[in-house]
C-alpha cells in the first residue's frame, strides 16, 4: 500500500484512490483520523494542517468530478475579477460549455475570463453591478494584492454577450457603459453616479507635475481645473499607504491647470452619492466665478 500522502494530489486525498491502492476501509478510516486528515466533502480529505479554503474545496470537487468547471463567483475569484457588494447568487446551470469557453486557471478548470465576465454581467441585478464587473475585467489593476493586466478585450466581451442567452439584451446595454480606465469598483460607481447627475469628467487622464512626475487622477474636469479622487480604505489603510497618498495629493495640486482637488471615500460613493455630486457641483460653480 502506498502512503496516503503519496496518493494525495495537491494535498487532497480521494477515498476511492486510497481504496484502489489497497487500503482496507476500516484501516483507512482509522489512519485518516489518527493522522489528522480533514474532511472536505464526501469522499475527499485535506492533508493534515492544510488550510481548507474555497480553492481546496473546488480542487476536491474537480478531482471527484473531472468534468466540473468553476463558474460565476468562483471563476471570478480565480481570474481576480472584482465583484460588487450585493451581487446576487449565481443561477444554477448544468448546461454544457463549448471547449473554447473553458481554460485552466491556477490549476483548476474554469470558464474563460470573457465567459465569466459575460455570465456575471447577465446575472447582475443592477447597472452598477454589471459595469463594475465589466470595468474590472477590462482594466489593469491590483486585486487582492496582485497587480494584473486587462483580462479581456471589449470585443471579446461584446461577442460573448451577442449570443442569445437570458439577460443578454440588458447586458449589452450595460457593457456600453464600461470604461477600461476605471481603477476600482468605487471609481466605476462614482462615474455612473456622476453621469446620472449630468457630470462627465475625464477618467484617469495623464497629468505631469512641474518636476515631470506622471499622475493620473481618478477624474478631471479639465476646463474648471477640478480633480476628483475616490479613496478606498483597502488601498490607503496602512501608514505607508497614507504617507504615499499625502505626497500624491500634494503633487496633484501642483500640476499645471489644477485649481482644486476634491476627495471622497468609497463609503461616500456607495452610501451617499448625492453628497458627492452636490460637492462636485458646488466646487464647479465656485471655480466658474
Amino acid at each position: 500500500m502506498y502512503e496516503l500522502s503519496i496518493l494525495a494530489r495537491g494535498g487532497v486525498l480521494l477515498t476511492v484512490r486510497a481504496l484502489a491502492a489497497g487500503w482496507p476501509p476500516g484501516r483507512l478510516a482509522t489512519r485518516l483520523r489518527r493522522d489528522g486528515w480533514q474532511p472536505i466533502c464526501r469522499g475527499a480529505w485535506a492533508a493534515p494542517g492544510k488550510e481548507t479554503d474555497w480553492r481546496v474545496r473546488e480542487t476536491a470537487l474537480q478531482l471527484l468530478r473531472p468534468r466540473r468547471v468553476c463558474r460565476y463567483d468562483t471563476a471570478a475569484r480565480l481570474h481576480r475579477i472584482e465583484l460588487p457588494a450585493g451581487m446576487p447568487a449565481p443561477p444554477g446551470s448544468r448546461a454544457s460549455l463549448p471547449p473554447e469557453d473553458v481554460c485552466l486557471r491556477r490549476g483548476l478548470r474554469v470558464t474563460t475570463a470573457a465567459r465569466t465576465a459575460a455570465d456575471l454581467i447577465r446575472a447582475s441585478a443592477s447597472r452598477e453591478q454589471a459595469v463594475v464587473v465589466a470595468d474590472s475585467a477590462l482594466s489593469e489593476r491590483r486585486v487582492e494584492g496582485v497587480r494584473r493586466g486587462p483580462l479581456v478585450r471589449y470585443e471579446e466581451l461584446a461577442a460573448q454577450l451577442a449570443v442569445r442567452r437570458p439577460g443578454a439584451p440588458r447586458a449589452r446595454a450595460w457593457l456600453a457603459l464600461a470604461n477600461p480606465a476605471a481603477g476600482s469598483p468605487a471609481e466605476t460607481v462614482a462615474r455612473l453616479r456622476m453621469a446620472d447627475a449630468s457630470l462627465h469628467p475625464e477618467c484617469q487622464p495623464s497629468l505631469r507635475t512641474p518636476a515631470g512626475r506622471a499622475l493620473h487622477p481618478d477624474f478631471l474636469f479639465r476646463e474648471a481645473g477640478l480633480a476628483v479622487e475616490v479613496e478606498g480604505f483597502a488601498y490607503h489603510g496602512t501608514r505607508r499607504a497614507h504617507e504615499r497618498d499625502i505626497a500624491r495629493f500634494n503633487a496633484l495640486q501642483s500640476c499645471p491647470g489644477i485649481r482644486r482637488v476634491l476627495r471622497f471615500t468609497a463609503r461616500d460613493v456607495f452610501a451617499h452619492p448625492e453628497r458627492m455630486t452636490a460637492g462636485i457641483r458646488a466646487a464647479l460653480a465656485e471655480l466658474a466665478r
